[in-house]
């Protein structure tokens, strides 16, 4: 029998709907309403690569124009109510969350210990519990306030000293949490000292945290496969979200993907009677580790776009940058541009564009970058806009 079918264009529509792009990026951006939107999401991925702004910055700014870094500080350093822990990367966190991510800890005390004696420096079993009671009575503590006489290697996360590896083991298995960071560098404190104490000291059972996690992942997601349900948290094992699929009281679809062809999926009855709004026509750049593009084979499917957003693109011969910037408008990806802030020359420098396929340069369109780009100048607190001539804006 023939399965219940997704359409591309409604299937489209709830993606950015699910992922909060669906709307013109306007309201509050702060406090409570900040909180929600992060929520909303599930996680917003935290790099530290700045090229215009950091990561986590740039995906919150794609969904509320007037959003500050300044705004994320109070959540997570004075209110704590985000927390920084790993779903498929490190990532900003509520701390309503944080009882299910025990089952992360558990496995990942296993997993770290089994791999970190191979992979790191020998000796960092013994400083584990030594550095938990020095934090404890001293207070939160930095990779360079411990340590002391133990050789610094390179930096490089294969070349921790042993107590830089205690600490982020600590970290990973949830005994220490980051309470703040200065010019980026994580300091790390008891968990108990930091986090509100009635959010995080439920003890949800494994049974209970997987068909948290799985349900959490399907209303964010809209429809999924039962891998893709594993890989949004990357906590629950395919195996489980599987099981969890089977039991969930789901439907099954075809979701068509924009070349026509169809994808199986889960999803929740009513998902095809579903009135996703129509997505805003405005222009917005996003980050490439902007949560709707995180699983680059489920966005391409939908969307069908034909270049590479990765980390460096070999044919983008650049001076400078670390990556280009995805172009979202209205329902479709539309192509990639290259640009960093020149905070001490006071300027937005653009020095690549590339169109997507079958995506003309029209006077519209053109209009709507030019806006755009004025408004990620403001963003990063440039005032300038300097466009490569060459690239004919």
């Amino acid at each position: 029998m023939a399965l219940p079918v997704l359409k591309n264009r409604h299937a489209r529509a709830i993606f950015l709907d699910r992922h909060l792009l669906s709307a013109a990026p306007n309201g509050k951006s702060k406090g409570k309403d900040l909180l929600d939107l992060i929520t909303r999401l599930g996680f917003v991925q935290v790099d530290s690569i700045s090229t215009v702004e950091r990561a986590h910055h740039m995906i919150l700014r794609a969904r509320k124009a007037s959003y500050r870094p300044k705004h994320l500080a109070p959540l997570l350093e004075e209110e704590h109510s985000l927390f920084e822990h790993w779903t498929h990367d490190a990532s900003v966190i509520p701390t309503a969350f944080f009882p299910h991510w025990k089952l992360r800890f558990a496995r990942d005390a296993e997993t770290l210990r089994r791999q970190w004696r191979s992979w790191r420096r020998a000796g960092f079993e013994e400083k584990v519990d030594q550095l938990l009671e020095k934090i404890d009575l001293e207070g939160a503590k930095s990779s360079a306030c411990v340590g002391e006489g133990e050789k610094r290697g390179s930096g490089g996360w294969w070349d921790w000293h042993p107590s830089k590896t205690a600490l982020e083991y600590l970290w990973r298995t949830g005994e220490l949490t980051v309470s703040r960071r200065e010019s980026f560098k994580k300091f790390y404190d008891v968990t108990e000292k930091v986090l509100d104490e009635a959010l995080i000291a439920p003890e949800p059972d494994q049974k209970e945290s997987i068909d948290w996690l799985c349900n959490a992942a399907m209303d964010r997601l809209g429809f999924a496969s039962s891998t893709e349900i594993a890989d949004f948290w990357d906590i629950v094992t395919k195996a489980e979200a599987k099981e969890w699929c089977a039991q969930a009281g789901l439907i099954e679809i075809d979701v068509e993907g924009v070349d026509g062809t169809f994808k199986r999926a889960f999803a929740r009855d009513g998902i095809l009677e579903e009135k996703a709004p129509k997505p805003t026509s405005r222009l917005r750049i996003l980050s490439p580790f902007d949560p709707a593009l995180r699983d680059r084979k489920r966005a391409q499917r939908l969307f069908g776009f034909h270049y590479r957003i990765e980390i460096f693109v070999p044919e983008a011969k650049r001076e400078y940058g670390y990556y280009v910037f995805p172009m979202l408008e209205g329902n479709k990806l539309v192509g990639r541009i290259d640009m960093k802030a020149l905070r001490a020359d006071d300027i937005l420098n653009v020095t690549g564009l590339w169109w997507e396929r079958g995506m003309r340069a029209t006077p519209a369109r053109l209009d709507k970058l030019h806006a755009e780009l004025d408004r990620v100048a403001r963003f990063a607190g440039v005032s300038t806009v300097v466009i490569d001539p060459k690239l004919g804006l």
